[in-house]
């Protein structure tokens, strides 16, 4: 055989082998990492952009160019829109990222945040069933929020459920969906990955932890410049937070697997946003100092100019005071290692935020 013989044959083998996913909500946080790591591990990647007036594809851009990234236009509100895409794109995994993503708006929108969290994953199912695919895994993004009201610390797989949003209850029904189609279809690969708070630069600024690194960014880039306090709620909430990157290998980890199970992702630490607040403020060179109580407890500087303030408007109806996950089976199972702490993702944030800024 010839060197170019040898060469196609090559080519012709990896092309056989080479796995192919679809990813919803492929321009989101997790979206954007989990298609970097996918490239990377040399997947052919198909991710699903729901047409909108503005779409946002500023995460997905550098991938645009890929030869191995494919972008397919889909809603998971249109079941024909999704035995679609699955239908050509006929993959081998399937991650489903896409969701309505902001707990305090499901307060507002309770409908659609149903609509596509809840029924958006039911129609993915069916689309499944009904085209026969075979062989094909599917991974559901749960949420911490599923434990809303904690019944046990910390939280672990078998820990019961209490969700309090309609963002939490929507979210619940995917994940007993997920599980009840694995149940009732001996041949489904389908497990829930119960995901606890994880950010990054990427993360949008709707989030309150991608608000403070901004606002305090903000601060550090334009010194000479007045800025408005920044405006939080519930400053004692305490959430388990890990950086997104390590969570999206999670997620590939369990698809990874020969038997399909559930799995949640977590530190194992527990930090209020009071804390978080300090710690980023503590990058540019600044303490916190607080003063007052309930909603007229206030943030200054050393310099005693008020840099933070309490809105009533940012607490939730339903308030989750505490998170805290147990990772340890995934870290027993899938081998699962976190290579960002707490302080490590902060100054990723606000290294990203005060770049992006001078």
């Amino acid at each position: 055989m010839s060197s170019v013989d040898t060469q196609v044959f090559f080519i012709y083998i990896f092309r056989m082998k080479q796995k192919k996913a679809l990813v919803t909500g492929v321009t989101g946080q997790d979206g954007s990492y989990l298609t970097d790591l996918l490239l990377k591990t040399q997947y052919k990647v198909y991710g699903l952009v729901r047409r909108s007036s503005t779409p946002n594809k500023q995460n997905i851009n550098k991938f645009i160019d890929h030869p191995n990234f494919i972008p397919f236009y889909g809603d998971l509100t249109d079941i024909n829109s999704i035995i679609s895409v699955i239908s050509d794109t006929q993959p081998d995994e399937i991650y489903n990222l896409g969701a309505q993503s902001d707990v305090r708006i499901s307060f507002d929108t309770p409908v659609s945040t149903g609509d596509i969290n809840a029924l958006g994953v039911m129609r993915i199912l069916e689309a499944l069933q009904s085209l026969d695919v075979k062989n094909c895994k599917f991974y559901q993004a749960s949420t911490s929020e599923l434990f809303g009201k904690v019944q046990e610390t910390p939280q672990k797989e078998t820990t019961p459920f209490y969700p309090r949003s309609p963002y939490g209850v929507a979210k619940l029904y995917a994940y007993w969906a997920v599980k009840n189609y694995r149940e009732a279809y001996p041949d489904f690969f389908g497990c829930n990955g119960i995901l606890f708070n994880h950010e990054s630069p990427l993360r949008g600024e709707n989030f309150v932890t991608r608000k403070i690194t901004k606002a305090v960014g903000n601060r550090a880039a334009f010194k000479n410049t007045r800025h408005p306090p920044i405006e939080l709620g519930n400053l004692d909430a305490k959430r388990d937070w890990g950086h997104a990157r390590d969570y999206v290998r999670g997620m590939w980890q369990m698809m990874q697997q020969d038997k399909p199970d559930d799995y949640i992702l977590a530190t194992g630490e527990t930090h209020s946003i009071r804390e978080f607040v300090e710690l980023a403020f503590s990058h540019v060179g600044e303490d916190i100092i607080w003063g007052g109580s309930g909603l007229n407890e206030k943030g200054y500087t050393s310099k005693g100019q008020c840099v933070v303030t309490i809105n009533p408007d940012f607490y939730r109806p339903a308030e989750v005071e505490l998170l805290l996950g147990d990772p340890t089976k995934a870290e027993t199972v899938l081998k699962w290692e976190r290579k960002y702490s707490f302080s490590n993702l902060i100054e990723d944030m606000m290294n990203n935020d005060i770049k992006l800024l001078m």
